[in-house]
């Protein structure tokens, strides 16, 4: 017998939880309330990750089980799946914009400015949250710079642990403020806030400075779009920082059976953190006694991407060229071919793909 919904009061806001006691984490017993919970006790962090910012929703409706996949757009099927565009159905402190996908498709997206709009996407089984780097309502402006370091067979959370360190050097060499976090996986993100300038320009930043770590961890360091030239190498997936691409947010659930979570730290605490220390199970603790570390990116003054632009201008003056975008991409002027190296008729000076081979 189902168990009767529940009414929170999510500061001052009534939200109808359905099926409080249904399980997502069986090797936990985590529960939806307990997600509920999770969330309201890391409330002010959730909701500064996601405030104002077209989000689209990781929906894990029959909760986190062994064999359980997600929905891709290669496999078609799946158990769980992503929503991109705001349910027809939602109630009015629900706000929403007007977005642009990559082939020029509008779309209503959902754009959280309260508590409640967490609360009422995990009651749909929403676990992680993955805002797009614009906030409402200049949509077509990236405000926040965003670097995925990740980790390729035969690395780990460690090497991207030492290509983040590397990293923030970098970046402070460009005049930027940046702030790491675990990814809930292997991975490393590393955010700024920014002056606002279009997708193709913060996309180029971050290939000029994935370019540049590279050249000073060359070993441990790729930016190589396809896998078979990688290696066992951190890859700056410079692609991120393209219309329409998924990085959760801060405090958001992986789908795992640990129920990791999305984990802001301080550049103290990295080289110690592991991503198992922080889970829906440890994260409130941690909150009430840290509060959000990441309140200071959030105050930050927006910083100047010009430094890094001009790099990618000389790196461009000296032969490189602009990188392959995701294949949902129309043709970008002065992207390469999409061929994959090993299939080339001949040699080409970059990287190019036809299909994305991220895993």
């Amino acid at each position: 017998m189902a168990t009767p919904a529940v009414q929170l009061d999510v500061e001052g806001i009534e939200v109808r939880l359905s099926s409080p006691d249904k399980v997502y984490f069986p090797e936990l017993g985590i529960s939806k309330l307990d997600l509920a919970n999770y969330a309201m006790g890391v409330g002010e962090g959730f909701l500064a990750g996601l405030k104002m910012r077209p989000t689209t929703l990781e929906r894990w409706p029959g909760g986190v089980r062994q064999g359980m996949k997600l929905t891709t757009r290669a496999g078609g099927k799946g158990d769980a799946f992503y929503q991109k565009r705001a349910p027809e159905k939602r109630p009015e402190w629900v706000d929403v914009a007007e977005v642009k996908f990559p082939s020029g498709r509008p779309a209503t997206a959902i754009t959280p400015s309260n508590l409640a709009t967490i609360i009422w996407a995990m009651n749909l089984g929403t676990l992680r949250f993955h805002p797009w780097p614009v906030s409402a309502p200049e949509v077509d402006l990236v405000d926040q710079l965003r670097i995925d370091l990740d980790p390729q067979p035969g690395t780990d959370f460690r090497d991207a642990v030492a290509a983040a360190l590397e990293l923030r050097t970098v970046m402070m060499e460009f005049g930027l403020e940046p702030y790491p976090k675990t990814s809930g996986g292997r991975g490393v993100h590393v955010f700024c806030m920014i002056e606002p300038v279009p997708f193709v320009d913060a996309r180029h930043a971050v290939i000029a400075i994935g370019r540049e770590l590279a050249r000073r961890m060359p070993a441990k360091v790729s930016v190589d779009w396809w896998k078979e030239e990688r290696g066992e190498r951190i890859f700056v997936d410079f692609n991120q920082m393209a219309r329409d691409r998924l990085m959760a947010s801060p405090y958001s659930v992986r789908p795992v059976p640990q129920a990791r979570v999305s984990a802001p730290l301080t550049w103290d605490e990295l080289p110690d953190a592991h991503p198992d220390d922080f889970t829906v199970l440890t994260m409130a603790d941690r909150y009430r006694e840290r509060g959000d570390v990441w309140a200071p990116l959030y105050a930050s003054t927006p910083q100047s991407l010009d430094a890094v632009l001009e790099r990618y201008g000389h790196d461009i003056e000296s032969g490189l060229t602009d990188m392959p975008y995701p294949p949902e991409y129309p043709k970008m002027p002065g992207e390469p071919p999409r061929v994959q190296p090993s299939k080339q008729r001949r040699p080409h000076s970059d990287y190019s793909s036809p299909t994305d081979q991220r895993e």
